[in-house]
């Protein structure tokens, strides 16, 4: 494990580096009021397994200027440039570490997976991949990137349907959302910030669903192009608090959209840590491994 900087608009900037050797770089960006340590504990330091050098980010404050026009954290009023930090630690890695700057994958939580849509709107050419964990695409009037030129690109997404501080259902934000991490405006439902992003892909066939039973292995981005899934199945037993249903979307000649619905799971990273504090946060589900989804998805190896 190394800890490192880069300066970037005169302000020194942190991070650190695990995993490797490998070509593949794996950029993972923490959730609002966290540090990159900090999450890498709170997710039991499952992105660590990932077959990359992967680089945990840490946020101005603890946060990431993500592009949503009503934020009103630091890094937001600041107009901190998280998109240069994540370009300085690209270059410096792909000096100091090998890896192939056409084989950066960026993987964010909340505040983070807001950041992760800021690349892929406003430098989609820094990434070959993006993963969202529990955030929605803000709507058109709150996101600042409204209108970006599509880039296609493979996503894949994550979020519980009873996550309390990112609404599944999209809208606006709780009282408690706006207070506590000072963030407000709208957001379109994640089924809606799929779709989005499948069409900005050029996908136009029908997503096709599935229940995941637990330990399955997910189809990987570089899988035969129009493949499908079984007929979704309904839900486990009821002494299950958590299930997990896998929406494709998928068309010969387009990168891939997949998003993982957690039914009953909250703003959490499923995988073999629960999530602490779940009074606030909400259940967390273990039938898949984010880490391993990102592996799959993407068909990283070393």
């Amino acid at each position: 494990m190394l800890h490192d900087s880069v300066e970037v608009d005169g302000r020194t900037r942190t991070y650190t580096v695990t995993g490797g050797p490998s070509a593949n770089l794996v950029l993972v960006f923490h959730g609002s009021k966290q540090t990159g340590p900090v999450h890498r504990d709170f997710t039991g330091r499952i992105f660590d397994t990932v077959p990359a050098v992967v680089v945990y980010l840490d946020g101005y404050r603890r946060n990431w200027n993500d592009a949503r026009r009503e934020s009103r954290f630091p890094a937001r009023i600041e107009n901190v440039d998280d998109v240069a930090f994540t370009r300085a630690v690209i270059a410096k890695l792909v000096v100091s570490h090998g890896v192939d700057p056409a084989k950066v994958f960026a993987v964010g939580y909340s505040n983070g997976g807001q950041m992760v849509m800021r690349l892929a709107h406003e430098q989609p050419a820094l990434l070959a991949g993006a993963t969202v964990i529990a955030a929605t695409l803000p709507e058109a009037e709150s996101f600042l990137l409204a209108g970006a030129a599509p880039v296609p690109l493979p996503v894949l997404l994550i979020h519980g349907t009873k996550d309390p501080i990112v609404r599944y259902q999209g809208g606006g934000m709780s009282w408690f959302t706006r207070a506590v991490f000072k963030v407000g405006g709208r957001s379109l439902s994640m089924p809606e910030t799929a779709a989005y992003f499948a069409a900005r892909n050029g996908i136009t066939a029908t997503p096709v669903s599935a229940r995941v039973p637990a330990a399955a292995a997910v189809p990987a981005a570089t899988a035969k192009p129009g493949a499908t899934s079984t007929a979704i199945a309904g839900p486990p037993a009821a002494k299950a608090r958590t299930w997990v249903e896998r929406t494709e979307y998928r068309q010969a000649g387009r990168p891939p959209v997949a998003l993982y619905t957690v039914h009953g799971g909250g703003h959490t990273i499923p995988g073999p840590r629960r999530a602490p504090a779940a009074f606030v946060v909400g259940e967390t589900n273990s039938d898949v491994n984010t880490a391993e989804l990102v592996t799959e998805f993407f068909g990283l190896a070393r």
